[in-house]
């Protein structure tokens, strides 16, 4: 049976349909009874069912008779709602069930409904629907007999007792009173979707996995125009528009419902053929995107619309003419002029600021921490801002005043990054929310510890600007919170490329919470930077403090009692910088050995160690049969650590897949790539035999091993199957660690050179056999192994000095500088 099924009743053409009064209850009747009609009256489960309410049951071929009958109420019971029988039955307002109703009821102990209306079953019981945008009676003519055969109500008006608006369009007086109070916007094909599972005993509408598939796409209809964005930001837009129900047109388009401006780029009303269009700021089109409804667009007008189009005095035409259009634009350039003098600050404009704007933020136009969030007074109204002309300030003042401005704007950023997006995120209701508080934590949990520490310091440096005097000590400032300084930043210094990577999977595994991002970047607060963006500021504030120090100093006579306090303050913050670039080396060595750990199938536990540090890796060939290793001609590889080696095999399900261990924080689920083999302590390792290179004898090496428990020395040998491995330079990395580790500086003594038949190595199979395969197909495959633990880093015939020494995790590169 076809989803749209014929009306049984007239209906208006108005959306604004309501059930008719009086169609509600049948006239109650003391005798009531149930009549199986057609193919039911063979089906002994249903005539059970029916029974079980305790009224007489007949059966009936086509109903007539029983509805002739006014003794009883009768309750027909029908397999199908169409058709010769049902129309009839309908016409002569019979009350009518569906088996699946039926059975319903009875599941649910309920009693039989007094209802006139067809009822199929219960997928829709309790749902009360407004309709909102159809203007064709055959649209409605069509839904409102299927909600009312799955037991769903319909009103007029939207109020309180509404649960769904089913909408055609995103826009109106119910589209706006369903997004203030939460109601689900549902498309029409939530209806005939829930029809076509009217014979699911289980299923409900109301679901919200259900609700959530078929509500209307915030853009349904929309016929939407982008200006002023860079090419592969609009196709992004276009993507995301597409994605939610709307099309993209042009600005010629006299169908054009939307157009959406950047403003960073746009200095004019665009002209457009249509008088309807509504011209809105990005931020509109991304919030509406992540709170998945059309939201007003009268909240989101681009500015110079506003103005002609909802002014008391309405101007006819929707298009500036040549002379509005010359009156905006000298009003800008005398701003601009303004801007350029110093004499309104920047932040005072009403327009849309720029990452260009930010550099008229400091005093000396220095672009350091500097941002397009409004600026505030460094005082409360008594101290001029920094927009004063300079004349008659001192070359100490001036600096000084750019220290003070940095730092304002710096804990703005810092405020922006608490309100708008901790704050607001944490704040957001549980059935709304866009990360979870693992997420919020990570991403954000050690901002609140720097912004206490910087507003406190913002404050005082306030003051001093408000008295200056030549004598305040500026450093004692600094050093009185190095200490809050210093223990607030490692925390989030060391596990920063971790939050970033969260905020990145976030960014891009959450459409909805990009969308959050997109429009609070459009906003004046971020100067149109990213989330992302912002959150580096942290690392790079220290190192801005100390060059501003630097600064202060040079212009500090000695005689000057701050002289003494700033040098004081300068060398406690570059103290400490070094100490947290060298804890950050640390915690990103043991991260990076977590995720090795998880990275080794049945890995020791106990390998994962504060002391220990990851030193280099090779990939190998198992050569000699030596027991309690692996067989001949295995592939294996060697984690050389600061104190052991740690022997894995390859697993073949993963090997063409393998990744870095350095990756993902989510390293937990990633598959296995190694299986554990062996851990040779270096303590262990008598000797490292250096096989002298032949032409039958390539790139092998042995391990002399001997356990404490065993009088018999063990020999592991190996060969390099890549031609570029560096040998020697593995080999003498290694003998340094053994050599470190047992306290002696002659690494050399730990290195032996011998031919291959002076230890036996058997070589004979080198070029071919199982050993030759091996060979060959690490050759094929060197290609696709991760090479963040690769010693050797880019593939060269060249022999190359040992580079592995240094963590191979990460940039080697300091995260505060002081130059």
């Amino acid at each position: 049976m076809d989803a749209r099924i014929q009306p049984q009743s007239s209906i208006c053409s108005d959306s604004n349909w309501e059930e008719p009064a009086g169609n509600d209850v049948a006239p109650l009747k003391s005798n009531r009874r149930i009549c199986l009609v057609g193919g039911l009256t063979t089906d002994t489960a249903l005539r059970t069912v029916a029974e079980s309410f305790r009224v007489p049951v007949v059966t009936s071929k086509d109903g007539e008779d029983c509805a002739q009958d006014d003794s009883f109420s009768t309750v027909f019971i029908l397999e199908s709602f169409e058709g010769d029988v049902f129309n009839c039955l309908y016409k002569q307002k019979q009350s009518l069930m569906g088996p699946l109703a039926l059975q319903q009821l009875a599941n649910k102990n309920e009693p039989l409904p007094d209802n006139t209306r067809p009822l199929f079953n219960l997928a829709m019981t309790g749902v009360v629907v407004c309709f909102t945008g159809f203007r064709n009676k055959s649209d409605l003519a069509t839904l409102v007999p299927l909600i009312h055969h799955m037991g769903g109500s319909i009103r007029k008006n939207i109020s309180q007792k509404v649960t769904h608006l089913i909408a055609n369009i995103c826009n109106g007086e119910k589209y706006r009173y369903a997004a203030v109070f939460r109601v689900p916007v549902m498309n029409q094909d939530w209806v005939y979707a829930s029809w076509k599972k009217r014979h699911d005993i289980n299923f409900s509408a109301t679901v919200d996995a259900f609700v959530a598939e078929f509500k209307l796409k915030p853009f349904h209809g929309a016929k939407v125009c982008f200006v002023g964005f860079a090419e592969d930001e609009k196709k992004h837009m276009t993507d995301i528009l597409l994605s939610n129900g709307g099309t993209v047109t042009s600005l010629e388009d006299p169908q054009c419902s939307h157009v959406v401006v950047d403003e960073s780029s746009v200095a004019e009303r665009p002209e457009t053929t249509s008088p309807k269009v509504f011209l809105v700021k990005a931020e509109w089109f991304w919030t509406s995107v992540q709170k998945e409804i059309c939201l007003d667009e009268k909240d989101y007008l681009y500015d110079d619309y506003v103005e002609q189009t909802f002014s008391p005095t309405r101007r006819e035409s929707h298009q500036a003419t040549p002379s509005s259009a010359s009156r905006r634009k000298r009003k800008r350039l005398h701003e601009a002029v303004l801007s350029l003098t110093h004499q309104q600050s920047p932040g005072l404009h009403k327009r849309r600021s720029s990452v260009s704007d930010a550099g008229l933020l400091s005093v000396s136009g220095s672009f350091l921490d500097c941002t397009a969030s409004p600026d505030k007074a460094l005082t409360d109204g008594t101290e001029p801002s920094i927009d004063t002309p300079r004349k008659g300030l001192t070359a100490r003042q001036q600096v000084f005043l750019e220290l003070v401005q940095t730092e304002s704007n710096y804990v703005d950023i810092l405020h922006t990054i608490m309100t708008m997006f901790k704050k607001h995120l944490e704040e957001m209701p549980e059935e709304e929310a866009l990360l979870n508080n693992t997420e919020l934590n990570l991403i954000f949990g050690k901002v609140p510890a720097i912004y206490e520490t910087h507003m406190k310091m913002r404050d005082e440096l306030r003051c001093f600007a408000s008295t200056w005097s030549e004598d305040h000590t500026i450093g004692s400032i600094i050093v009185k919170y190095s200490k809050d300084l210093l223990k607030a930043y490692p925390p989030y210094i060391n596990y920063f490329e971790e939050m970033k990577e969260v905020l990145t999977k976030c960014d891009q595994n959450k459409p909805r919470f990009h969308a959050f991002l997109k429009a609070c970047q459009t906003k004046p607060e971020c100067g149109r930077q990213s989330l992302q963006e912002l959150m580096i500021r942290p690392v790079q504030r220290l190192g801005s403090i100390c060059l501003l120090l630097a600064n202060l100093l040079k212009h500090t006579p000695k005689s000057n009692p701050d002289h003494a306090e700033l040098q004081r303050a300068l060398d406690g913050l570059k103290e400490g910088m070094d100490l947290i670039n060298e804890d950050k080396r640390k915690a990103e060595a043991q991260v990076a050995l977590f995720n090795m750990f998880n990275d080794i199938d049945n890995c020791p536990p106990d390998i994962v160690c504060s002391h220990r540090k990851f030193i280099a890796k090779a990939e190998v060939i198992q050569v000699s049969t030596t027991e309690g290793l692996s067989s001949k001609g295995n592939s294996l590889v060697l984690f050389l650590f600061s104190d052991l080696v740690e022997v894995c095999k390859k697993k073949s399900k993963t090997f063409n897949n393998a990744k870095s261990p350095t990756g993902s924080v989510n390293s937990l689920q990633r598959p296995k790539l190694y299986k554990h083999v062996k851990l040779l302590p270096l303590n262990t390792i008598k000797k490292v035999i250096d096989i002298k290179e032949t032409e039958q004898c390539q790139k092998v090496f042995c391990f002399v091993c001997r356990n404490n428990d065993e009088l018999k020395e063990r020999v592991y040998s190996f060969a390099m199957p890549d031609e570029d491995a560096d040998k020697a330079g593995f080999l003498k990395t290694l003998t340094k660690q053994m050599a470190n580790n047992a306290c002696t500086p002659d690494a050399d003594k730990f290195l032996a050179y011998l031919e291959s038949h002076q230890l036996d190595i058997d070589t004979s199979d080198m070029n071919k056999g199982t050993l030759n395969k091996a060979f060959k197909f690490a050759s094929r495959t060197k290609l696709k192994v991760g090479r963040a633990f690769s010693f050797n880093k880019t593939p060269s015939k060249l022999k190359r000095a040992v580079s592995s020494m240094m963590s191979p995790f990460g940039s080697s590169t300091d995260y505060l500088h002081t130059t």
